[in-house]
């Protein structure tokens, strides 16, 4: 199964909560999931704000050594956009959920934005709880 992974799931595997960052840890140690560059920046901006250019810069550089990194493309974008238009979700949001939907793949999050019932992407909710 093709994993794509958003900045939810990954912000949560750094900062070790659980259970996302062990389900994250065990899938990484299997496979190489998808993640898409602008949820990649995400992740950066976060860290940066938190512990500053290095940590981030260094995050950065460690994510890109397990995960397939996917710049956007044109039908992406449009993806991404038309996504955008019929849910209400962050841009960001959209690119995880395109990502997933192109590659027939299943979103790990636990971002309730993404969470959405009959939602034309695939999902798993990553939450305390409801495992």
């Amino acid at each position: 199964m093709t994993v794509v992974l958003d900045s939810w799931a990954v912000l949560r595997y750094l900062e070790d909560e659980e259970p996302a960052s062990s389900l994250v840890a065990d899938l990484l140690e299997r496979s190489r999931p998808l993640m898409s560059w602008i949820n990649i920046g995400e992740v950066h901006y976060v860290v940066r704000r938190i512990h500053g250019h290095s940590a981030a810069s260094q995050v950065i550089t460690d994510l890109k050594q397990i995960v397939d990194a996917h710049l956007p493309d044109e039908a992406l974008v449009l993806e991404a956009s038309s996504i955008k238009a019929d849910y209400p979700l962050a841009y960001a949001d959209a690119f995880a959920a395109a990502l997933a939907m192109t590659n027939g793949a299943e979103l790990w999050t636990g971002d309730p934005e993404l969470l959405i019932d009959g939602a034309p992407w695939r999902w798993k909710d990553l939450r305390p709880g409801v495992l």
